[in-house]
């Protein structure tokens, strides 16, 4: 069997709330790192322990600000310089991943740079969930353990016991999640067609699909303004649904978000703490499940050479 080296847990400063999670599930505790700023905005990670000939597992999603992407490359360097045996970045939420191709003319694939930064900075194994485009896993030159949350929310789904059951995809992308989640639940399936007039504003949508009489459940990877959900909801009412829920794994709820999901039709919105909800806004709708055990169960498989196959339900 392959050796082991000791294993440390360090988090970036905008996700600690959930690598202490982790880490507490896990069964140790979150190691000491500290981050100088300087006054033109500057900013130096450091570790204040030993990661000399450890496994260093660094924990932070990279939603905005920028600051937490490449805080998180300064800290990968800081590890591989300071002799770590491997370093893996444990990034639960994937930024610039909807820029996964070039889909008009003189655009930056904001995705496979990410990936190409990752690499440069010298990051051994990449740990993710629920990535917006599959295909991002092939920009990577290094393992990449990409986790669904479906393992999360299905038990939760179940648990609800809601009857006439439909599962439904937010756009024609979403559905293969959707079709997924409509075999585990055995439920039936609506597809919403939208056409955008320009990122984030929906012009027009219509649903493919049994809505009447149903519990519809609309699936997806993350909900940034809300506006496509929202609009969905209300429309799938107008249509005869008993009651509209959505379940998204990450939480980037930007702009008039809150709001739009506060006075939409929607009974609950599901969301995981891959990134914090802000404090100050009514968040009566939405319900946070943890991805904490499922991380830390991975991390533990991935540390002790263990299939990870069997933690996926997709």
């Amino acid at each position: 069997m392959a050796q082991k080296h000791s294993i440390k847990f360090f988090a970036g400063r905008n996700s600690r709330y959930l690598a202490e999670k982790i880490a507490n599930s896990f069964g140790i505790e979150l190691g000491k790192s500290s981050v100088t700023e300087f006054s033109d905005g500057e900013f130096q990670p450091s570790f204040d322990e030993s990661v000399r000939g450890c496994t260093v597992f660094i924990i932070q999603s990279t939603f905005p600000p920028t600051d937490n992407l490449f805080e998180l490359f300064l800290m990968v360097d800081a590890a591989h310089r300071a002799s770590a045996h491997k370093v893996v970045a444990v990034m639960p939420y994937f930024g610039w991943a909807r820029q996964d191709r070039k889909d008009k003319p003189r655009v930056s694939i904001g995705a496979k740079l990410v990936a190409n930064l990752l690499s440069a900075s010298g990051v051994d194994r990449i740990m993710t969930m629920d990535l917006h485009a599959d295909q991002i896993q092939g920009f990577f030159d290094v393992p990449v353990d990409h986790l669904y949350a479906s393992s999360i929310f299905v038990p939760y789904i179940k648990s609800l016991n809601l009857e006439d059951l439909a599962v439904a995809a937010p756009d024609m992308g979403g559905a293969k999640r959707a079709h997924a989640y409509s075999r585990f639940l055995d439920a039936s399936m609506i597809i919403c067609h939208k056409q955008r007039e320009k990122a984030n504003v929906v012009g027009h949508m219509t649903a493919i699909g049994d809505v009447k009489g149903k519990n519809v459940i609309i699936f997806d990877d993350m909900i940034d303004t809300a506006g496509t959900i929202a609009m969905a909801a209300d429309m799938m009412m107008s249509m005869g649904a008993k009651s509209v829920r959505a379940v998204v794994t990450h939480p980037v709820l930007s702009g008039p978000a809150y709001e739009r999901i506060a006075n939409s039709a929607l009974t609950e919105v599901c969301v995981t703490d891959t990134i914090p909800l802000r404090t100050d806004v009514d968040t009566s709708k939405i319900k946070v499940l943890t991805v904490a055990d499922h991380f830390a169960d991975v991390i533990d498989k991935v540390y002790n050479y263990k299939s990870i196959s069997s933690t996926f339900i997709q």
